[in-house]
């Protein structure tokens, strides 16, 4: 390479493309099925461990089968690698679904995928006449999604919750004020 008559460098179109290694991700969104059973319980056992049973919220699970159609998966290149689900619940006199276990795959995670599933779901309990998401998860993390905190200690549940965590996606009217009492599983 030799300068112009300017003195700058100039290349001439002989150059090879510089080569690009781009990952393509195909996510798709689907409601769960019986057949993603064994994929999302090996992500939550990657995501919460053995301690997951111990949760409160694993009690109320417990309980009674969540709603299918309320549970979604996320896949990548129809690998299963993000789920969250829905169990339909009654809290105090609210007629709601309790939302969780939320797990994405290490390799996925900080890519928006489990807030699109929290989407997703939230959506679709509105649609189906849920009254209320609730779920005992992070204020700064599920604030941003629409959940809002459950005054302290309204909700009793069966074991020990920090009442700090109880948050709720309030859809119908007068929720906040419903949410008083036991929460358990429903059909």
């Amino acid at each position: 390479m030799l300068p112009n008559a300017q003195g700058v460098f100039e290349t001439h179109q002989s150059v090879h493309p510089v080569s690009v290694i781009m990952y393509k991700h195909d996510l798709v969104y689907l409601t769960e099925d019986a057949s993603h059973d064994a994929a999302i319980e090996h992500i939550n056992e990657e995501a919460f461990g053995p301690g997951r049973f111990t949760r409160a919220a694993a009690r109320i699970r417990e309980q009674g089968p969540h709603d299918l159609s309320l549970s979604f998966i996320c896949t990548d290149n129809g690998e299963t690698i993000a789920s969250v689900r829905m169990t339909p619940v009654l809290a105090g006199t609210v007629k709601g679904h309790l939302l969780g276990p939320l797990a994405v795959r290490p390799s996925h995670k900080n890519k928006g995928i489990g807030r699109e599933l929290v989407r997703i779901a939230v959506e679709a309990a509105r649609r189906k006449g849920s009254e209320a998401v609730i779920l005992v998860g992070d204020p700064p993390y599920y604030g941003p999604l629409g959940f809002e905190k459950v005054a302290y200690n309204a909700l009793s549940f069966p074991g020990p919750v920090d009442p700090g965590r109880v948050l709720v996606v309030p859809i119908a009217e007068g929720v906040h004020a419903r949410l008083k009492g036991t929460i358990a599983w429903r059909e």
